[in-house]
């Protein structure tokens, strides 16, 4: 998080010099009125924050709906918007990165395999989002049997296909592949998808159509209701803006799920990667104190003063972050009902 991974290259920093010249109010569609959930019109304000990731440019803002709860971006990203703060976080400049991060996530993956694993075995698994196909990689040794395909729209699933991560790679937008998908796999997996989706609905609409008879749809997201959303506000990691478009509560899925025919077998509240919000809250504000400015998207490029001033600030709030891992460390003592979890699954089973 603390370091850029290489320096830009003059065609990137060209790039956002040209997209970035008439503003950033061009990327995102007019504010609605209503609940994108519910169609409620009692919304409230929750939070306005920029992007504490990359320090793209750019205000968002989360509304929340007073009646069902449902927390969305408001005004939310168009498809030009998307588009530029998804360029280079996944692939491209910050490509590395990424693939760090998802590998380093095998603990994560493990649990929710063994999640899986308590209900079901399935034969056929389609990974929804499946990134660089890391999960279906790690998931392997739970399920020996199990064929594993990924769908994503970039081109991480290609290169998972390539690299024997997964069987087969579908590259594109889920509802409009579920068509040719339909009826095809034992088991579907939304993991941390969902929040990024345009239309969450449409989304599980196309799961609904590719899960055979008798099969699974397992789904992870991020808990808006976590009370350190509240606590840390922009700082809790999981608001994860401008990419986060919709965080969906725990009953609202439960019910949507169950319109759509499914039957609810297991759900828990649960970590997205161990007890770790204070220790990202405090590096999220590390970061964003002391920014490095080597990214093809700030205007002002690193210089060794620039870097050592950095330095010296990084190292002075150093006690902060180790503090907040602390913390997070003795929250593991507390007993599984006084956790504070950031994330919840449910797994749900289509009628025969």
């Amino acid at each position: 998080m603390l370091f850029p991974p290489s320096a830009p290259t003059v065609e990137q920093r060209a790039f956002y010099r040209a997209a970035l010249a008439d503003g950033v109010g061009r990327f995102l569609h007019p504010r609605r009125d209503t609940c994108p959930w519910c169609g409620s019109f009692r919304l409230e304000f929750l939070l306005q924050t920029g992007d504490l990731i990359q320090r793209k440019a750019g205000s968002f803002t989360l509304d929340r709906c007073a009646d069902c709860r449902h927390v969305f971006q408001n005004p939310q990203l168009n498809e030009d918007g998307l588009a530029f703060y998804y360029r280079d976080f996944y692939d491209g400049f910050w490509e590395a990165r990424a693939k760090e991060a998802f590998a380093g996530q095998q603990r994560a993956y493990r649990r929710r395999a063994e999640f899986v694993a308590r209900h079901a075995a399935p034969r056929t698994w389609l990974d929804v989002g499946t990134g660089h196909g890391h999960f279906c990689e790690t998931a392997a040794a739970t399920f020996p049997g199990t064929a594993f395909d990924g769908l994503d729209r970039g081109d991480g699933v290609e290169l998972a296909e390539r690299q024997g991560r997964i069987r087969l790679g579908y590259r594109g937008l889920f509802p409009e592949l579920a068509p040719t998908l339909a009826d095809g796999y034992d088991m579907v997996s939304m993991q941390h998808y969902l929040e990024h989706s345009v239309v969450p609905q449409r989304e599980l609409d196309a799961a609904a159509r590719v899960v055979r008879p008798g099969g699974h749809l397992f789904i992870e997201v991020p808990d808006p209701e976590c009370r350190y959303g509240r606590l840390l506000g922009r700082w809790w990691n999981p608001w994860f803006q401008p990419q986060h478009l919709h965080l969906v509560p725990l009953p609202n899925l439960r019910r949507y799920v169950e319109e759509l025919g499914f039957t609810v077998i297991a759900e828990e509240r649960c970590f997205f990667d161990g007890p770790l919000s204070l220790q990202t809250a405090a590096g999220l504000l590390m970061f964003n104190t002391a920014p490095p400015e080597d990214a093809p998207w700030r205007p002002v490029a690193s210089t060794r003063l620039r870097t050592a001033v950095r330095v010296a600030a990084l190292g002075a709030m150093a006690p902060l972050l180790i503090a907040a891992a602390l913390a997070d460390h003795l929250t593991r003592l507390l007993p599984p009902r006084a956790r504070v979890t950031d994330a919840y699954r449910l797994l749900a089973r289509k009628p025969v």
